[in-house]
C-alpha cells in the first residue's frame, strides 16, 4: 500500500500516466477479487466496507424491483436496517433460525412465493459464527421463488472458508477488507452478470455506474494483496486456529461453573468463541478483561461501542439473563498458545471476581 499512499497520488479516474497507473493497479486487484470469489472481473464493485455492499446488495436490487425481501433473523444491521428502508413491513419476511444458530429451511421453505424479490442470507454470523446451508437455500428459492436474487453478507467468511465454493450459488456477495488482514474502510460487491443495481451513490459513475466516488486506490490494493495472503494459508490456519478455539472453549468450559457455548461448535468458523456466563454482566467483564490485555466484545462488533442484549442471541432462543452475560472472543491467524493461555487465567478470573462482587 506505501507507494499509494505516498508519492504515486494519481486519481485512477484521470487519463495522464500518473492516473493510468492507479487504474492498472486497480485493474490488478479486480482480477485478483474476482478470482478469489469466483464471479468475473466485471462483477467486482469496490465499496468503502462490509455496510455499504450490504446496502448497495439490498437496496441496489429491490430498487430496479417491485416485490418482498426475506432475510434470516440474524442478519447483521446493514442488511437489516436496509430491509426496512427498502421496504415496508408488509413486504418483509424474517426466519427464523433454531438454537444452533442455523436458518429454519422448512420456515424459509414458508416465506418464498413467485412475489420474493430478494433473499438475503448471511454465509457466516457475524456473533456466533455459524455457517449458514446457502446450496440449500439456493435449492428452495428455485423451487418456490425462481426469480428472486440471492445476497449472502461473506464479510466474516472469508478468513475461513472458501467463499467462492460455498457462496457460488449466490447473485450478490459482500466482503469487508479489515475481516482478513487488510485495511479497513474498504470492501466489494460481488455481482453475477445480469444483475441490475440502483446505485445509492451517484457522481462520476465509477464500477459500472454502480458506485460512483473517487477510487481508495492503497486500500484497494492492501485488501487484494491480504485476500491473496489469506488463500495461500487459510487451511493451514483454520487447521492451527480451530485447535486453538476448541482449547480455549473447553478449558473454559471446565474452569467456570455456569458457563455454556452458543450454537453448534460443528457449524461453526473456527476463529469464533462463543460462550455466555450465568451471573454477570458483559459490560463488566469485558472492562476487566481489557485491564488484563485481553480484548473481546459482546454483540457485535460494529454497534459503535453501544452493549445491548443480542438480537442473534434472541432468535437462537437464549434467555434474555443469559444473553446478557455473552462474550465473543474471536482467534486468527496471529493467535498462539501463549495467547488461549492468557485468556484462560484472564476470563475465569474475571468471572469469579465478578460473581463475589455479585454475592457481597
Amino acid at each position: 500500500m506505501l507507494p499509494w499512499l505516498t508519492e504515486r497520488y494519481g486519481n485512477p479516474s484521470g487519463s495522464h500516466q500518473v492516473a493510468r497507473a492507479a487504474r492498472a493497479a486497480i485493474d490488478d486487484a479486480r482480477d485478483l477479487a474476482a478470482a478469489a470469489v469466483g464471479v468475473d472481473p466485471g462483477g467486482i464493485v469496490f465499496t468503502g466496507g462490509g455496510t455499504e455492499a450490504d446496502n448497495l446488495a439490498v437496496l441496489g436490487a429491490l430498487g430496479r424491483v417491485g416485490g418482498a425481501v426475506v432475510h434470516s433473523a440474524i442478519e447483521h444491521h446493514a442488511v437489516l436496517h436496509a430491509a426496512i428502508a427498502a421496504r415496508p413491513a408488509a413486504e418483509r419476511r424474517e426466519v427464523p433460525v433454531g438454537s444452533d444458530g442455523v436458518i429454519d429451511l422448512e420456515r424459509l421453505a414458508d416465506a418464498l412465493d413467485p412475489s420474493v424479490a430478494l433473499v438475503s442470507v448471511m454465509l457466516v454470523n457475524n456473533e456466533v459464527g455459524t455457517i449458514q446451508p446457502l446450496s440449500e437455500v439456493a435449492r428452495l428459492m428455485a423451487r418456490r421463488a425462481p426469480q428472486a436474487l440471492l445476497h449472502t453478507d461473506a464479510v466474516q467468511a472469508f478468513p475461513w472458508v472458501d467463499v467462492a465454493e460455498l457462496a457460488g450459488v449466490a447473485h450478490l456477495i459482500s466482503l469487508s477488507a479489515h475481516k482478513f488482514g487488510g485495511p479497513q474502510g474498504v470492501g466489494l460487491l460481488a455481482v453475477r452478470p445480469g444483475v441490475a443495481l440502483t446505485p445509492i451513490l451517484h457522481g462520476g459513475g465509477q464500477e459500472r455506474d454502480r458506485r460512483s466516488g473517487t477510487h481508495n486506490v492503497a486500500g484497494i490494493v492492501g485488501m487484494a494483496a491480504a485476500m491473496a495472503a489469506t488463500r495461500r494459508t487459510r487451511a493451514e490456519t483454520v487447521a492451527r486456529v480451530g485447535r486453538l478455539r476448541d482449547r480455549l472453549a473447553d478449558g473454559l468450559l471446565a474452569s467456570v461453573e455456569g458457563s455454556r457455548e452458543t450454537g453448534a461448535r460443528a457449524a461453526k468458523v473456527a476463529g469464533n468463541c462463543h460462550l455466555c456466563f450465568a451471573g454477570v454482566e458483559s459490560e463488566a467483564l469485558l472492562v476487566l478483561l481489557d485491564e488484563e490485555g485481553v480484548c473481546a466484545s459482546a454483540g457485535s462488533a460494529c454497534a459503535s461501542g453501544a452493549i445491548e442484549p443480542s438480537h442473534v442471541l434472541a432468535a437462537m432462543g437464549v434467555p434474555r439473563a443469559e444473553a446478557l452475560g455473552s462474550l465473543r472472543l474471536s482467534l486468527g491467524p496471529t493467535t498462539g498458545d501463549d495467547d488461549v493461555a492468557r485468556a484462560l487465567d484472564v476470563v475465569a478470573a474475571a468471572v469469579h471476581r465478578l460473581r463475589q462482587v455479585v454475592l457481597r
